[in-house]
């Protein structure tokens, strides 16, 4: 665990941070940048979809590895404009810490500094070019009913739904339900039939589609 730490970590395999609290890591033992293309890029179908304003929404922004991944879509893709990133976070980690896990992967490390800056300074608003990101810290539960937007895009990425139940409640599939926009769409590592059944209920047509690496099934949906 990291002294001053107010997330709880472990490191396992070198630069892998697990966290205490979930007994869960981060990010793929294997590859977690490869795994975040496959799961949440690729599940909602984007870069394809970007355009000027559009809003992707995460549920566990973690070391932002995800954030990194999609600026780097952003980039590789020329794209011109600006896109909206809104993420709930509970348990934020320290910019060290983001910075030690991020060295995993080094595509992702070496555009990095910029959201590290800002992320040590304090800010929680981080401003990239063509991506404006906002973190929202606290309780999920009452942050997201609270939250004022609708996402075309969901990262649905928190800790397995075994060791952090809450996270994938119905009440709360519920409000990613309604808080997307018509014809928007959601994607998530896991296949846990309760996800999936609370996802229907909340207007998506769910599919089960095959996941990354060593994982069978992933899922992905689009609200009706």
């Amino acid at each position: 665990m990291t002294a001053g730490s107010t997330s709880g970590l472990e490191w396992k395999e070198g630069d892998v941070p697990v966290s205490l609290r979930f007994d869960d890591p981060y990010f793929s033992l294997g590859n977690g940048l490869a795994e975040t293309r496959h799961v949440f890029l690729a599940g909602n179908d984007l870069p394809e979809r970007f355009r000027d304003g559009f809003s992707i929404a995460e549920l566990g922004f973690g070391t932002g590895l995800n954030m990194l991944a999609t600026w780097i879509a952003l980039r590789d893709q020329g794209f011109q404009g600006e896109m909206r990133y809104t993420s709930f976070e509970g348990y934020p980690l320290e910019a060290d810490e983001i910075d030690r896990a991020l060295r995993a992967f080094p595509e992702a490390h070496a555009v990095a500094a910029p959201f590290l800056e800002q992320w040590g300074a304090g800010s929680r608003v981080i401003t990239l070019p063509g991506l404006r990101a906002e973190i929202l810290i606290g309780d999920v539960r009452e942050r997201l009913p609270a939250w004022t937007g609708r996402a075309d895009a969901w990262y649905l990425d928190g800790f397995s739904p075994a060791k952090n139940p809450e996270m994938w409640g119905a009440d709360l599939m519920a409000e990613v339900g309604r808080h997307t926009a018509p014809g928007g769409t959601f994607a998530t590592y896991t296949a846990a039939g309760h996800v999936r059944r609370a996802l229907g209920e909340a207007g998506f047509a769910v599919e089960r589609v095959p996941g990354f690496g060593h994982k069978r099934h992933m899922s992905r949906g689009v609200k009706a």
